[in-house]
């Protein structure tokens, strides 16, 4: 029986590893790795913090760089190269993560609610990266 690699986590770039880490946190309710946690003073911040699950499964990851170009998507100048889909059971909860992602800080890159299968926006974290939330 063949054996395959398992995904650890997702690793994003970006300039500040802390905001980003806790845009995410916020957002997708996870938490630090332990170790990971913002220090009292915030001195000494790493430039690698890794979020977990509830049950402590590693899920996404920040590395320090910098610079990191934003995506200009939709315009093809600088495309997405990844982003993340994140899915809703409904279009309630859609409008609600909506006005949570944006009130975080995202920025809204595409408005496809009205798509009668698929109803989804696009946007971009605080770094630029993109991601998607749905009703699937």
């Amino acid at each position: 029986m063949a054996t395959y690699p398992q995904l650890l986590h997702t690793v994003l770039d970006t300039p500040e590893v802390r905001e980003l880490a806790e845009f995410y946190r916020v957002l997708l309710g996870l938490q630090y790795r332990p170790g990971d946690e913002p220090s009292a003073d915030g001195a000494g911040d790493a430039d690698w913090l890794v979020l977990t699950d509830a049950q402590g499964n590693r899920t996404l990851a920040f590395q320090q760089v910098d610079r990191l170009e934003r995506t200009t998507w939709p315009r093809p100048d600088v495309p997405m190269q990844m982003h993340l889909d994140l899915t809703v059971p409904d279009r309630e909860a859609l409008q609600t993560q909506h006005r949570r992602a944006t009130d975080l800080g995202a920025e809204l890159l595409f408005d496809r609610t009205d798509d009668p299968d698929e109803p989804l926006y696009v946007y971009a974290d605080p770094a630029g990266h993109p991601f998607c939330i749905f009703v699937a």
